[in-house]
């Protein structure tokens, strides 16, 4: 198979890869990615991707994940970033997937079965800011692609997560509609550029970063020279991320709340 991302490397696996293995998915609106990852994080195949099928039900989106696990070596657990709002692997919104077909679903659930591996799902501008951080003050995340996805990071610590995306930035428009895909090919790249020199501004100016990462795969056409305090990341943190859902520290993430106890949110 092929996309528009191009051919699909083999996989070739790393010599003294350590367990535990973790498949790790990077889900875009365009492409699913996806590795296996060593216990220290370190990739133990070249990662795989394929076209993100349309429409891109739960369904049909379990069935290109579970082709691309059948080219990678053998995994215990299952990362995935899914890109929209997601709370204790329950799907609320997936503004570039289509929020009709998977608000409710409960993704990590449905992973499972379908890899019969144990599974976490996060959004996936948490996952990418995860494999992006020094985890040293205030750490913010913008992913540019098919949408805009967004992350916060405390010392290292992930905070609630912030759908920047869905926000208006300017006219009514939400930082999606401002600086996705759709935006970018209707208005041009210099437009773009002007654009995200905006976003950039009022977003310091929103959360008063000490460091912002810049992700996804657009993040290529960048043309203006950025603050000291901005850095393009690669976009294979969207993937390497996957590794620490698996952290102890994450692991109030995941819980489920029990029936008749008070689980703050």
């Amino acid at each position: 198979m092929r996309g528009d991302a191009g051919p699909l490397p083999r996989a070739v696996a790393i010599e003294r890869a350590a367990p535990p293995f973790t498949l790790a998915i990077d889900i875009g609106g365009s492409h699913i990615k996806a590795s296996v990852l060593d216990r220290g994080g370190a990739m133990a195949a070249a990662p795989v991707h394929v076209p993100t099928p349309l429409p891109a039900t739960p369904q049909a989106l379990l069935r290109a994940i579970a082709g691309l696990a059948r080219m990678l070596p053998a995994y215990d657990r299952v990362s995935a970033g899914f890109p929209g709002y997601v709370r204790r692997g329950r799907v609320h919104t997936a503004p570039n997937l289509g929020t009709a077909h998977w608000a409710g679903f409960q993704f990590d659930r449905a992973l499972a079965r379908r890899l019969r591996k144990p599974a976490r799902v996060l959004n996936d501008a948490d996952v990418q800011g995860l494999g992006a951080i020094e985890g040293r003050g205030l750490e913010c995340v913008l992913t540019l692609g098919t949408g805009v996805g967004s992350s916060l990071f405390q010392d290292g610590r992930l905070l609630p997560h912030l759908e920047l995306g869905q926000h208006p930035i300017a006219k009514g428009r939400t930082y999606d509609q401002y600086l996705g895909n759709a935006a970018l090919e209707k208005k041009g790249r210099r437009t773009w550029n002007r654009r995200l020199r905006k976003a950039i501004d009022i977003v310091r100016t929103l959360v008063n970063f000490d460091r912002l990462y810049l992700g996804g795969g657009n993040t290529r056409l960048i043309d203006f020279e950025l603050p000291r305090d901005v850095k393009i990341r690669a976009n294979a943190d969207g993937i390497i991320g996957g590794i620490h859902l698996w952290d102890p520290a994450l692991g109030p993430v995941f819980e489920r709340k029990r029936r008749g106890a008070a689980t703050r949110d």
